[in-house]
C-alpha cells in the first residue's frame, strides 16, 4: 500500500470517529423560558410600558409570533409544552385542583401526565440532550410525577400551582406548604430566596456541573412571574410607582395603540371588550386608587424583575461561548391572572394567619401579598377579551418568542398556532423524530404541528384552511379553523354561549357571526363535537365554580385523609352528648323535651 493511500486511510477513518462528535456539537442547546400568567401585551416587544430589554432583544433578532395561543389555565397548558398532546389525551384537562370530583380518574382529568405520553425532555434525553428544569411544575405529585421521572436529568421544582417568591411558604389555603422538590426529593430553599433570581442560579448550577461533557443541553425555566403572589424586589418596584395612576382604562387603551403601531394585529380592528360587572376605576376612592395602581407596578417590576435574570443566564452563556448555538423559546401559559382572594370568605383571616401583611408602603416585598385583579388584568390582556380561566382571545392568545441559532431575525408572523406545536418544533430543532414508539412502548403520538417551516422564512401556515384545533378547559372551549374562532366562556364572566368571531378582522371578538353565518357556527359546533369526544372532554355540572371548587377539594380530601380521626371525634361527641343527657335530672330531662 502506498503511503498516499495509508494516509488517506488513516485520514477516513479518524473523520469516521470524528463525526459523531461533531454532530453531536452542531445540535443547538435549546432554552424555553415560560412565563406565568403574563398577557398578551405584557412583554415591552408586544407594546407594553414594563420594561422587559432581553426578551425584546431575543424578539428582535429572532422571529415573534401575533396568533399564538395556549390553554387559559396552567396546568393543561404546561402539559401540551411538555408532550405536544392535546392536554386532556396527556390527563390533565383541567386544574387538577378545582376539577369536579366526578372528573378526577378519568382519562383526560388523572391530575398528572398519563403513562402514554412522552415529555420532550424524555425523548431529547435519549438523544444525547442533557435535560434541566427549574421552576413551577405543575404536572402531577408523588413518586413517577416530578421531572426527575419524566426525562429531567436535573429539577429543582415546585409541585403546586404557585408559592410565595420569598420564601418556602404557601400562598392558598389549599396547600399547607410550598413544596419543592430536587431531582424528585423534597428541598429546602436558601434564606437569600428569591424565585426567578433562584431559577436561574440553579439552572447556571446545573449546566455548569456538565458543561465539559460536550454534549447538548435542553433547558426549561418555569418562572413564577407573574403569578399570584406578585412580588418583587423594592429596586424594581420603585421605577413603576405613579406609572399605573391613571387606572385600568388609560391602560388598556395605551396597550391597545402599542400593538396596532407595531402592526401585531390588524389596523382596522376594536379594542376587545372589558367583562361585564368590572369596577369603574372613576368610582374607586383615592385609597383604593394607590392600592390598585402600586398592586400593579409590583406586577410590572415582577416581571422586568424576571428579566433582569434571563439577562444573567444569557451573559453565563455568552461567557461560556454556548450562545452563539443556542436557540431561546419565550413564552407564556395563558392570559393575565383576574383573582381576588380577598373575594373569598375567611381569606383575610388566613393572611393574618400565615403572616402576610398588605401594607402599601410595603407591598410586593417579603411577607406581603399582592394581586392585581380582574380590572388590570383585562388591560395586561389588551387587546383580546377576557383572561386567563377564560377562553376569550386575551385568555389565550399569548406572546411567543424564538429567537437564536437559525431562526431569522426581525421578524413577525400571524399565522396560527397552538402550544401543543411547540414540542414537535424543539424536536426538529434537535434533529430527533417524534416516533410513535419510545423505549419498546406505543405512546400518544403529538397533535401539534412543528413551527419549522415559519422559523425558516418561508411558509405562511403549518396547517390547512379547514384543518381545527380545539381547546377546553373547566367548561371554557374554543375551536379554530382558518380565520375563525368558535367560543365558549363560563360563569363568572361568561354565559356559556356559543360565539363565532372572524379573528383575521376582529381579533378582538367584538362581533358575533353566530346569526350571520349558521352554516360556517353549525359545521364548527360539530367539529368541536367531534374533537370533545376524540380527547375525552367532560362537560362541566351546571353551576359549577372554579373557586368554590378548589375549596370543595379541599374540603373533601382533608376529611378522605383525616376519616380514622374524624370519626373517632363524632363518636367522642355522641358519646358525651349522651352521657350528659343520662346525667340530667329528670325534671331537667322533662325541661329539656317539654
Amino acid at each position: 500500500m502506498s503511503a498516499f493511500r495509508i494516509i488517506k486511510t488513516a485520514l477516513v477513518l479518524w473523520l469516521a470517529a470524528l463525526l459523531p462528535a461533531v454532530a453531536q456539537e452542531a445540535r443547538p442547546n435549546i432554552v424555553v423560558i415560560l412565563a406565568d400568567d403574563a398577557g398578551f401585551s405584557d412583554f415591552g416587544a408586544y407594546g407594553s410600558e414594563i420594561a422587559t430589554p432581553h426578551i425584546d432583544a431575543l424578539a428582535a433578532k429572532g422571529t415573534l409570533f401575533s396568533n399564538f395561543h395556549a390553554s387559559p389555565i396552567c396546568a393543561p397548558s404546561r402539559a401540551m409544552l411538555m408532550t405536544g398532546v392535546d392536554s386532556h389525551l396527556a390527563g390533565i384537562g383541567n386544574l387538577p385542583e378545582s376539577a369536579p370530583l366526578e372528573h378526577r380518574g378519568q382519562p383526560g382529568y388523572l391530575g398528572q401526565l398519563a403513562d402514554d405520553v412522552v415529555t420532550v425532555a424524555s425523548r431529547l434525553g435519549a438523544a444525547g440532550y442533557r435535560t434541566t428544569m427549574t421552576g413551577k411544575w405543575h404536572l402531577g405529585h408523588g413518586e413517577g410525577a416530578h421531572p426527575a421521572a419524566r426525562g429531567f436529568d436535573r429539577s429543582f421544582a415546585l409541585e403546586a400551582s404557585g408559592a410565595d417568591n420569598w420564601e418556602k411558604k404557601s400562598y392558598l389555603p389549599i396547600y399547607d406548604d410550598a413544596p419543592w422538590y430536587e431531582d424528585g426529593k423534597p428541598a429546602d430553599l436558601p434564606e437569600d430566596f428569591y424565585s426567578s433570581e433562584f431559577i436561574v442560579d440553579k439552572t447556571i448550577e446545573y449546566l455548569e456541573e456538565s458543561r465539559d461533557e460536550g454534549r447538548p443541553f435542553f433547558s426549561y425555566l418555569a418562572f413564577m412571574a407573574i403569578h399570584i403572589p406578585v412580588q418583587a424586589p423594592r429596586e424594581f418596584i420603585e421605577k413603576y410607582e405613579g406609572v399605573y395612576d391613571e387606572g385600568w382604562d388609560a391602560l388598556r387603551e395605551a396597550r391597545f395603540r402599542a400593538v396596532i403601531e407595531r402592526g401585531l394585529l390588524p389596523a382596522e380592528m376594536e379594542l376587545g371588550p372589558m367583562p361585564a360587572g368590572l369596577r369603574d376605576w372613576a368610582a374607586r376612592s383615592e385609597d383604593e386608587k394607590r392600592m390598585l395602581a402600586k398592586s400593579m407596578a409590583v406586577n410590572a417590576a415582577m416581571l422586568e424583575a424576571m428579566d433582569f435574570h434571563v439577562g444573567r443566564l444569557i451573559d453565563y452563556l455568552k461567557e461560556t461561548g454556548q450562545y452563539d448555538n443556542t436557540v431561546f423559546i419565550v413564552l407564556s401559559d395563558n392570559g393575565p391572572e383576574p383573582g381576588d382572594p380577598l373575594a373569598t370568605p375567611g381569606f383575610r383571616q388566613w393572611l393574618w394567619w400565615n403572616n402576610y401583611r398588605r401594607d402599601l408602603e410595603t407591598l410586593g416585598e417579603k411577607g406581603s401579598y399582592a394581586f392585581i385583579g380582574p380590572e388590570f388584568a383585562s388591560a395586561a390582556a389588551s387587546p383580546g377579551a377576557f383572561f386567563k380561566m377564560q377562553a376569550g382571545e386575551g385568555g389565550l392568545r399569548v406572546p411567543l418568542i424564538f429567537a437564536g441559532r437559525g431562526v431569522p431575525g426581525a421578524r413577525t408572523t400571524d399565522a396560527f398556532s397552538y402550544i401543543t406545536d411547540i414540542a414537535p418544533t424543539i424536536l426538529d430543532l434537535a434533529g430527533v423524530a417524534a416516533t410513535e414508539e419510545f423505549a419498546g412502548v406505543t405512546v400518544q403520538p403529538m397533535t401539534g404541528h412543528s413551527l419549522m417551516p415559519l422559523l425558516g422564512g418561508g411558509a405562511t401556515r403549518v396547517r390547512g384552511e379547514m384543518d381545527a384545533v380545539g381547546i377546553e378547559a373547566a367548561g371554557n372551549a374554543a375551536l379554530f379553523r382558518g380565520d375563525y374562532k368558535l367560543t365558549r366562556n363560563a360563569p363568572p364572566y361568561g354565559d356559556m354561549r356559543w360565539y363565532l368571531y372572524n379573528l383575521a378582522r376582529d381579533p378582538g371578538e367584538t362581533r358575533d357571526l353566530a346569526a350571520v353565518e349558521p352554516e360556517r357556527f353549525a359545521e364548527m359546533m360539530a367539529e368541536y363535537d367531534v374533537y370533545a369526544a376524540r380527547v375525552g372532554v367532560l362537560e362541566v355540572p351546571e353551576g359549577y365554580d372554579q373557586t368554590a371548587q378548589l375549596t370543595i377539594n379541599r374540603i373533601h380530601d382533608q376529611v378522605r385523609a383525616n376519616w380514622p380521626g374524624l370519626t373517632i371525634l363524632a363518636l367522642l361527641l355522641l358519646g358525651g352528648a349522651f352521657w350528659a343527657c343520662v346525667r340530667l335530672s329528670p325534671r331537667a330531662w322533662r325541661a329539656l323535651h317539654g
